[in-house]
């Protein structure tokens, strides 16, 4: 234990002997709260081979003497002037939830003029007048609303000797203030983890969050003289940056914001924009200075370094000597903030990294010269030079949207365009169009620019799309940098995860040759003989990264990219462009903080009618068990959903995740759950109606056939209900006690579009041992009519499936692909004659176990007459 040292048999153990009521922390018993597990941890219980190690002398707890008891960010935002007032009316100063969503939405969306405009027109003369009547009163209202965290502010910066065109000011607010207010937000309190710990899979280390990395164990036992004191906190900072345009007019403006976040608070929840973890912190200039067209990139990085600087001066300050930090459970921490990750893409990791002291830095001519020969951009004092333990070849960490996602898009999507032409589009336009899955109606070749999401979705079916146009050599150069995509974004690693990665790379590199002997790889001169490609060479340093700092997927910039969109731009629309605009845009994002938090607030306010509880601190140790994966997707709106439940219609929040297990059929395992609507699609149909429907001939015969197999006999008046369409739920490969969002199967009625119905295929488990892939054609269930004193039997009253069975063509994956190659499976019908159809089976719906999807295996260009209606027929 850390805190008693008592000596126990497991990680399990020692969480219970803390959250019991035996436990060694007093305070537990009286606050209610209970330490988080880390999500490593969260395993089921036949998962026995998981066991961890954690940091002996790391996360203490203090009570520094003579001081009030700590208090988390809420409970500071109840310690306010008008609380009192607020006792009534939680909204005070407005009227009600009415007049407040009515300021918060005039706030949010329009002008000062167009506020005035509005709260002036001739509607408010016939109805109830409001009490704000311009928006001077409406601002002045907002500032009375309770908020605790840092206000922005403007300062005005320059570089010395270089004038610039136009003023340079700096919207930022303080790093180590943004800080605390994310480590002392309640609201993560179920989320957070403090300590270094090894998670052991058997044999073999498993690393996932950065907290099981190396690294944080060096930062918190380094060296003797760098070692951080006993009971000492870590809180790693974790920024993103990248250049966009806040205003889209004319003359458009430029900046670098700034996102700050902890690595404290789970993985799971800072990839989630909606989850609010990150921080946008500052707004940093990018000015045109007044001198030779060579020297602008230099001072405007220098610049921004400068920028860094002032933004994160505290941050480093503490990453020295420490911080005292209240955490979500009001409880104070000794923190310390090393940087472990600056996600940026790559142009940005380049300005990140700069270092040269051979010459003078302020001349310009002969410094930039020196400092190109060592391939440096010229920037003497980078913002990282004297924060402590902060390392360029670390903290930038291998960021996987650009570096494997755009690098798949820019070369190899390129590559295989240059030999297939046309045909690459008229393949992606027949593949069977599944629910969930995107489908190129328009073909790929066009799209200039794609979202993350249209990368993944192309990089799903590129290998065996690619089948029949190129040699087999070019097919494993694709695939194994497909699969070395795939394997970089694991959540959790071993060291056998991170060997087949090293693999799959180490296969692409000695498949690339059929690249070029394609000539695929094209440049502006022609065909190019050598793949110097910057990103290719980064992914040699994947391995490395991942133990030094955890999961990759952990860094991707897919959410800064986000939060670019929903936190950058939207702010600026606001402004009237006019002399004071730097000062316009400080107060618009105060009240956008403000908004946020007094939201919160009032949602939390309301939930107080339980005497003697504290629902800041007891809430966060309750579940909505409705809900599976709410509290992954947006914390804040699992909290309020378990604090006050009718308030979170107010709160937005992603669509939760529906936990299929509770209510719905459950395989015999357990493992899979099943859902259907209650009301079947076609109800009371007899076995022709059925035949005739689906146009399946054998029904009638695999019925009886099922019954028999199953020691029963099928009623003579039976008739069946049916479905098109049921959802499968799994739970998630590397958090086994996490739900997967359902899967949607359909078994449609044929139609024009599709001559056989639009049916998707799945694995079942025909034995232990050995699975098939299958069409799913009917999902059935056998009823009798209404009044009929007969009963179905057992083994015919579950949902059924008749599904068309496909064989496996060899016994293990075909080469080049390493896909299974399947083919329909035929029987004679009825059984003595010539007649051979399609061979189906009926199974019992639970003994599907995942949904597949099937691609052609393509002989040469696809004919004019096959579409994604029927391509699998």
């Amino acid at each position: 234990c850390p805190n008693c040292k008592k000596r126990c048999r497991s990680a399990e153990e020692i969480i219970e002997h803390l959250n019991g009521e035996e436990s060694c922390w007093p305070e537990n018993l009286t606050n209610g709260s209970m330490l988080p597990v880390p999500q490593a941890l969260q395993r089921l219980p036949e998962q026995t081979n998981i066991s961890a190690k954690y940091h002996p002398t790391s996360g203490y707890h203090y009570l520094l003497p003579d001081q009030p008891r700590p208090r988390n960010m809420f409970q500071e935002m109840q310690d306010h002037p008008l609380q009192q007032a607020r006792e009534t009316n939680i909204w005070y100063p407005f009227d009600g939830p009415g007049e407040w969503s009515l300021a918060k939405f005039l706030v949010e969306n329009l002008s000062q003029t167009q506020i005035d405009k509005f709260l002036k027109l001739d509607w408010f003369q016939t109805r109830e007048r409001l009490q704000l009547k311009s928006k001077d009163e409406l601002f002045f209202y907002m500032q009375q609303l309770p908020r605790r965290g840092p206000k922005w502010q403007c300062t005005k910066l320059r570089l010395k000797g270089y004038e610039s065109e136009q003023p340079i000011h700096l919207i930022w607010r303080d790093g180590l203030e943004v800080t605390k207010q994310l480590f002392a937000n309640p609201v993560y309190a179920k989320h957070m983890c403090y300590d270094p710990h090894y998670i052991y899979q058997g044999q073999e280390c498993q690393i996932g969050e950065f907290w099981t990395s190396d690294d944080a164990w060096e930062i918190q036992v380094s060296s003797c003289t760098n070692q951080l004191p006993e009971g000492a906190t870590i809180v790693p900072i974790i920024a993103a940056s990248d250049k966009t345009p806040v205003t889209r007019h004319t003359g458009g403006l430029e900046m670098h914001p700034l996102f700050l976040t902890i690595g404290n608070i789970q993985a799971d929840i800072r990839m989630k924009a909606t989850s609010h973890a990150w921080r946008c912190t500052a707004f940093m200039p990018i000015p045109t200075f007044i001198v030779n067209s060579d020297f602008q990139t230099l001072l405007r990085s220098r610049l921004w370094h400068k920028c860094m600087d002032l933004v994160c001066s505290n941050l480093k300050i503490a990453a020295h000597v420490g911080e005292y930090m209240v955490d979500p459970s009001a409880r104070m921490r000794y923190c310390f903030t090393p940087l472990i990750s600056h996600i940026a893409d790559l142009p940005e990791q380049l300005m990140i990294a700069c270092l040269c002291d051979r010459v003078d830095p302020w001349d310009l001519i002969v410094f930039l010269r020196e400092a190109k020969k060592l391939h440096l951009s010229g920037v003497h004092l980078p913002y990282w030079r004297n924060w402590r333990r902060s390392n360029p070849a670390r903290f930038l960490t291998p960021e996987i949207l650009h570096t494997l996602h755009k690098f798949f898009f820019d070369h190899v999507l390129k590559w295989i365009k240059q030999i297939m032409g046309h045909e690459l589009d008229i393949r992606f336009k027949s593949h069977h169009k599944r629910t969930g899955v995107r489908h190129f109606s328009g073909g790929v070749s066009h799209v200039n620019q794609m979202t993350g999401r249209e990368h993944r979705d192309i990089q799903r079916t590129i290998v065996p799309t690619l089948w029949g146009m190129a040699s087999p050599g070019f097919i494993r150069a694709v695939r194994a940098m497909i699969d070395f995509i795939y394997l970089a974004q694991n959540p959790l690693h071993t060291e056998s995860s991170i060997a087949s990665m090293n693999q799959a790379l180490k296969d692409f590199h000695d498949n690339k040759q059929a690249i070029l002997d394609t000539e695929a790889r094209q440049g502006k001169g022609g065909a190019k003989d050598d793949f110097f490609i910057p990103k290719l060479e980064l992914m040699q340093s994947f391995a490395c990264a991942i133990s030094h700092v955890g999961s990759l997927m952990q860094w991707t910039a897919d959410v800064s990219e986000c939060l670019l969109i929903t936190h950058c731009k939207h702010p600026f629309k606001r402004t009237s462009r006019q002399r004071d605009f730097v000062l316009q845009i400080t107060h618009i994002l105060d009240r956008e903080e403000t908004i946020q938090q007094f939201d919160l607030y009032t949602l939390l306010s309301s939930s107080l009618s339980t005497p003697g509880q504290d629902p800041l601190i007891n809430a966060v140790i309750m579940e909505d068990e409705e809900i599976a994966s709410t509290t992954e997707t947006d914390p804040a709106f699992a909290w309020v959903s378990n604090v006050n439940p009718a308030a979170q219609l107010c709160l937005q929040a992603l669509r939760p995740v529906r936990n299929h297990f509770l209510k719905g059929i459950v395989s015999g395992n357990a493992r899979i759950a099943f859902n259907m609507t209650v009301k079947a699609d076609r109800n009371h149909l007899d076995v022709s109606q059925l035949q005739s429907l689906y146009d399946i001939t054998d029904l009638s015969y695999t019925l009886h056939h099922y019954a028999t197999r199953n020691g029963c006999t099928l009623p003579g008046q039976v008739l069946f209900n049916t479905w098109v369409k049921f959802r499968l739920q799994l739970h998630s490969t590397f958090h086994t006690c996490r739900i997967m969002p359902s899967q949607q199967i359909h078994a449609d009625l044929p139609s024009t579009n599709f001559p056989r119905g639009n049916c998707n295929t799945v694995l079942f488990n025909q034995t232990v041992d050995e699975s098939r892939v299958t069409q799913v054609r009917i999902i059935f269930q056998p009823t009798l009519p209404r009044g009929s004193r007969a009963q179905v039997p057992e083994c015919l009253s579950q949902v059924l499936v008749y599904v068309q069975h496909f064989d496996f063509v060899a016994p293990g994956p075909e080469p080049s692909t390493g896909m299974w190659m399947v083919r329909r499976s035929y029987a004679r019908y009825p059984p003595q004659s010539e007649r051979v159809i399609r061979r189906g089976t009926i199974i019992p719906l639970t003994d599907i176990m995942h949904a597949v999807e099937i691609i052609p295996v393509y002989r040469g260009p696809l004919g004019r007459d096959v579409n994604s209606g029927n391509l699998q027929e």
